[in-house]
């Protein structure tokens, strides 16, 4: 099993998982000429994927989804709530999921999971392959117990590390977004994405990614350094996903 981020920020998000002969992508933020483009740097042509998974409704993580599918015909799984906010309609190629029950998908299993967030009805994955599991966790706005429950024990991490605090509260932005993002239902702050770290049991993990770093408003070294803090490593061995390149192949 594999993985990789095709590119991770405000402006387009989509991860690719590998198991056996089993490909999918964790939502889809780039429309069918960039997304071909960005699967090229890994090896791998829109027609080898089987599905994506899609978290919720924002522009950033769904806006090539439609036509992504329709293009290079491949599956799509979200809750009903998203489907309705993103317009999707139920189809042959189209599957409503339960944010709580398990699923499979070729050689891998998805375990979606609610998280706090000001979307419809938004989910996040847990995906794995019987052996080694993947947490991904990019849009949230604060922790929960069964978020804490979900990642427990994964062998790798791509963990939101949207801001920092004093970033934003020194930033240009007009109140009211500052208190979005840095709300309960807004995005993970580099210190928050260090408290779920340390909340989990981390005895398997060999990978750890920092992702939907804001532009503005985060720098890489500051994420790194609020998440190996918390494992006690080098900041440089903690991975970032960048908003161009994501980052290259991870094997568990």
């Amino acid at each position: 099993m594999r993985f990789a981020s095709l590119g991770s920020g405000s402006r387009g998000n989509a991860l690719l998982v590998e198991a056996g002969s089993t490909r999918v992508l964790l939502d889809c933020g780039f429309g069918p000429r960039e997304l071909e483009a960005r699967l090229a740097r890994l090896g791998v042509t829109p027609h080898e994927i089987d599905a994506v998974l899609v978290t919720h409704e924002h522009g950033d993580h769904v806006s090539g989804v439609a036509k992504c599918a329709a293009r290079f015909d491949f599956e799509i799984f979200l809750s009903h709530g998203t489907a309705v906010a993103a317009g999707i309609a139920e189809d042959g190629n189209v599957f409503q999921i339960d944010s709580h029950a398990a699923f499979g998908i070729g050689d891998l299993e998805i375990q979606p999971f609610p998280v706090p967030h000001d979307a419809r009805e938004p989910t996040q994955f847990v995906i794995g392959n019987g052996q080694n599991r993947l947490g991904v966790l990019t849009d949230a706005g604060c922790v929960t117990p069964h978020m804490v429950a979900m990642l427990d024990g994964c062998d790798a991490l791509v963990l939101e590390c949207n801001h920092d605090s004093a970033m934003l509260r020194a930033s240009s932005y007009p109140p009211s977004l500052k208190q979005r993002i840095g709300g309960r239902l807004g995005h993970l702050s580099n210190e928050a994405a260090g408290d779920l770290l340390q909340r989990i049991d981390k005895q398997r993990l060999k990978h750890v990614v920092a992702a939907h770093l804001s532009e503005q408003n985060n720098r890489a070294d500051l994420a790194q350094g609020a998440l190996a803090s918390v494992l006690g490593c080098n900041p440089h061995e903690v991975a970032v996903a960048n908003q161009q390149q994501g980052f290259t192949w991870r094997q568990l």
